[in-house]
């Protein structure tokens, strides 16, 4: 059903204009994601599908993907350091072994070389040594959190407005952050591994079991945690709350997994990258899993946008504020024409190639 046109937010309409548009969209005045009717979810689903499109997001995962790469090193370079500051940075090489049956084998081969590398090099580094190292290592891993920043203002709609260094600055945290989540991570996936292995001969199958599920659940709330800081902070707009960036970090956390278990299955027993890419198979299939990492972080991200647009209610942070003055596109819009334009656009131009000449 086409959505009635409404003033547009920044005109401010009044509270008649937004009731009688409220009664007529699903959804629109629910207080977080999970108040959302079905209708309403059929509804972002569909604007999701369409504004894949329209965003570009496979040339956007392509983008960053690249940066990605390039800051890869580096950003391992940042969590070993820091994880060498609490323990000893030769135990994350061993973290790998959880990884085995869920990334693809060539993206372990490379992990595995330079975290030997990079472990090797650090081990000797003190003080000051350690403190240029961290910043030149995070000034090199920063690409990565600019790629996201700049896709995601995409997404939501917005401009960047934000100064050189501000917006370094936010860089910064956002890579620190990664590293931050990733230490805690190995800590934790270290002590699971050390109870795991200590009491062994003690427990039982089930009690094993139990302990790697929760190593994993753990590891799959800290990606989750990952990506909803990349949401909330990375996009030039006043911030979400987090009710609204919950679902799309947990739908892009599903598609993540299920995107490296089934690209890892492809790659091992499907293909044959060695046969078309010869001595670049490796790099070409680490290259490929960051694309379709990239991709599940950027639907989720477009999930939380188009929910965002869904309701009425003030989704920024702090006291509710009137349309039009949340400091944010998505928060301060009402209307869903323009992604219903482009579908109803794209459902034009289909009928038409499909009616006779």
């Amino acid at each position: 059903m086409m959505t009635p046109t409404v003033p547009s937010p920044l005109q401010h309409p009044d509270d008649a204009d937004i009731d009688a548009l409220a009664s007529k969209v699903p959804g629109a005045m629910a207080l977080s994601p999970l108040d959302m009717p079905r209708s309403a979810w059929w509804a972002i689903f569909k604007r999701v599908y369409i504004m894949n499109e329209v965003h570009n997001l496979a040339l956007l995962a392509a983008g960053v993907a690249f940066f990605a790469f390039l800051a890869f090193v580096p950003l391992i370079a940042v969590v070993v350091l820091l994880y060498g500051l609490i323990a000893d940075p030769a135990s994350v090489a061993s973290s790998l072994d959880l990884l085995v049956d869920v990334v693809p084998p060539e993206v372990l081969v490379i992990l595995r070389e330079q975290l030997l590398q990079i472990v090797t090099t650090s081990g000797a580094q003190q003080g000051l040594g350690l403190v240029l190292a961290l910043l030149f290592s995070t000034y090199g891993a920063m690409r990565a959190a600019s790629a996201i920043m700049r896709a995601l203002n995409i997404i939501y709609e917005e401009h960047e407005t934000r100064s050189f260094l501000r917006t370094t600055w936010v860089a910064v945290l956002i890579t620190l952050g990664m590293a931050g989540v990733a230490v805690v991570g190995l800590i934790a996936i270290s002590l699971f591994g050390y109870v795991r292995n200590f009491l062994s001969p003690l427990l039982g199958i089930g009690a094993l079991l139990l302990i790697q599920t929760m190593t994993w659940a753990l590891a799959a709330l800290l990606v989750s945690a990952t990506f909803a800081i990349f949401f909330r902070y990375a996009p030039d707009r006043r911030a979400a709350k987090w009710r609204w960036l919950s679902l799309g970090s947990i739908a892009s956390t599903i598609l993540w997994l299920a995107i490296t278990l089934g690209f890892g299955f492809y790659a091992a027993n499907l293909s044959d990258y060695n046969a078309t890419y010869g001595s670049l198979a490796t790099i070409v299939i680490f290259l490929m899993w960051l694309f379709l990492s990239a991709y599940a972080v950027l639907i989720g991200a477009e999930i939380n946008a188009e929910t965002e647009r869904q309701t009425f209610r003030d989704s920024t942070i702090g006291a509710d504020r009137p349309l039009g003055q949340r400091g944010a596109v998505l928060a301060d819009s009402v209307v869903l024409d323009d992604a219903e334009r482009a579908i109803l656009e794209k459902q034009k131009r289909r009928e038409a190639s499909r009616s006779p000449k």
